[in-house]
Parts: structure tokens; sequence; C-alpha cells
């Protein structure tokens, strides 16, 4: 056994050890996926022997898994508690932020403050212990220490920043479109719950998140709220101005009587020349943007290459002995 310990390097024994934890991790992810397999085809057999015993037992599983789903959201609430909103303006704003991003779910606040919590704790306790075995208890080492951790507590508020830009983005694009397959079915014939339920259906692989929220807003109007309500609220959750516009001018048509489809026809052309507006002006953006690169990258480029060959030509000519001529 000394022997061979001494013919393997320090080196080998890495390649080895690696080597050992990817072929143990390959076989156990096999035996994980081929399990589940095979288990899910002997509870369809079990299942149809005995259906009163299998139904009892999905019974047990499901009351399992809220058990550990409680289990969750209690530890992202004792986690989040430090941070909780004090006044219920703070709360409403942050419940604003999450409806913005689409979770809307009573433990959203809970767990996104949870993992602000926990976030800032990986980032003490990883980066204090890196600092402390490279830099020691110095000031630098504390300095660095509460700055990535301070960093690290902002990351959920930026994911959060950029599903709810998301959301808005594909609201925005996907609105126009929407309001002409709704002035069709209006003109149709249809009222406008119904097309706005046409439009959620047919909208529902193009621009999912738009047939999610009127998808929402027709199961309210069907649980019996108010349409003046629904489509304020519609407006108002996505934080969207154009989708808030449509909830405004929907409201009136609908109180004072007037032309429904004329009115989505105004805003469709509304939005679709700010569409167009947008893109001229990111077009007219473009040649200002292009200047740094032009000159930090290009410009160097295109200099070598149409002066170099004079300058070469003209050292020749003004010093023939440093070029090697007689």
């Amino acid at each position: 056994m000394t022997l061979l310990f001494a013919f393997i390097s320090t080196a080998m024994a890495t390649k080895l050890a690696v080597f050992g934890f990817v072929a143990a991790a390959l076989w156990f992810a096999l035996d994980f996926f081929g399990s589940n397999d095979n288990s899910r085809a002997n509870e369809r057999l079990e299942e149809i022997r005995e259906p009163r015993t299998r139904k009892e037992d999905r019974d047990r599983k499901g009351k399992k898994s809220d058990r550990m789903a409680r289990l969750l959201e209690q530890a992202s609430s004792k986690a989040s508690a430090p941070l909780k909103p004090k006044t219920e303006e703070e709360a409403g704003k942050l419940k604003s932020r999450l409806n913005y991003a689409g979770f809307r779910g009573e433990g959203a606040a809970s767990i996104f403050l949870g993992s602000k919590f926990i976030c800032l704790v990986i980032g003490f306790v990883a980066t204090g212990g890196t600092m402390a075995i490279m830099k020691g208890f110095t000031q630098n080492a504390m300095i660095t220490t509460v700055a990535v951790s301070g960093i690290l507590f902002f990351i959920p508020d930026v994911v959060l920043w950029f599903i709810k830009k998301g959301r808005q983005d594909q609201i925005f694009f996907g609105l126009p479109d929407a309001l002409d397959m709704m002035v069709v079915c209006v003109e149709a014939g249809l009222g406008l719950d119904q097309a706005m339920r046409k439009v959620s259906e047919e909208m529902r692989k193009s621009y999912a998140v738009l047939s999610e929220e009127f998808s929402l807003s027709n199961l309210q109007l069907q649980m019996g709220r108010a349409r003046n309500e629904v489509l304020h609220e519609l407006g108002h959750r996505t934080g969207v101005d154009d989708l808030r516009a449509l909830a405004a001018i929907l409201i009136q048509a609908d109180k004072f009587g007037s032309s429904v489809a004329q009115a989505l026809r105004v805003q469709s052309d509304s939005m679709r020349t700010r569409r167009r507006q947008m893109a001229e002006e990111k077009a007219a953006k473009t040649a200002v943007k292009l200047i740094f690169p032009l000159v930090l990258f290009i410009f160097p480029a295109i200099f070598v290459v149409l002066v170099g060959p004079a300058a070469i030509t003209m050292i020749n000519e003004m010093f023939p002995a440093m070029s090697g001529g007689q």
C-alpha cells in the first residue's frame, strides 16, 4: 500500500477523485430517474388492482406535500421577520412590486423577504470566512465582507425588477394585437366579457402574460365582481400605463354607454403610434451609441490599414540607412 501511494502523485489522485465524483453523480442520477419511471409504472399497476388503497396513499402524499409547503412557508416567514414592512404603506408598495412581477400568492412577500435575508447571511458567512482565511480579521476584510453581503442582499430586488420588466414588455407589445382582436369580436356581436375570454384563449401561446391577465379578469367577472372594479384592478395590478389607460377608457365607455369598439380602435391606434415613435427614437439614438465603438475599435484598425503602408514608404525614403538602402 505504501508503494502504491508512492507511485500515485498528487495530480493523479486529484484526477481520480474528480473522475470518481462525476461517475458517482451520474450513477445516482441514472438510478434516480430509472427508479422514478419504474415506481410510476408500478403505481399505475397497483392503482388498477386496488383503486381504494391507491387513493388513500395519494391523499396521504398530498397531506405530506401540504405539510412540507407549510413548513417552508413558516421558515420563510421566520427568516423574513426582521425585514417585514412596519407600515401599511410599505406593505402595499411591496405587494404592488410583487404583483407587477406576477407573484400574487399569500406567502410571496414572506418568501421574497426571506430570500433577501438568506442572501445576506450567505454573504456574511461565505465572504467572511474566505476573507478571514485569506487576509485575517483586518479592516479591509471587514469592508469587503460588508460590501459583498450588501450586493447579495439586493440580488432578489434585481431579479424581481428583471421579471417585472419582462412581464410589462410582453403586455405592452401584445396589447395592440389583443385590442384588434377584441375589436373584431365586439363588432361580430360578442360582449366585452366574451371578447376578453376569446382573446385570452387565442393569445395563450403568443402572449402568455397578457392572456393570463385577461383570464384572471374573466374569472373575477364570473365570481360576481363588478366590471368597473375588475377593469380598474386589471389596469393597476400590472403597472403598465397603456393597460391602465385602456381600463379607464372601457370604464368610461361602459358608464356613458358609448361604443366600445370605437374606443378600442382608437386606443389600439394610439398604442401602435407610440410603439412606432419608440422605434424611431431608438433608431435615432443608434448613431450616437455607435460613436464609442467606432472610435475605440474600428477607427484604429482603419488608421493602421490606410496610413501604415504610406508611413513605411515615407520612412524608407527619408531614412534609407534605416531601411537597408545605399
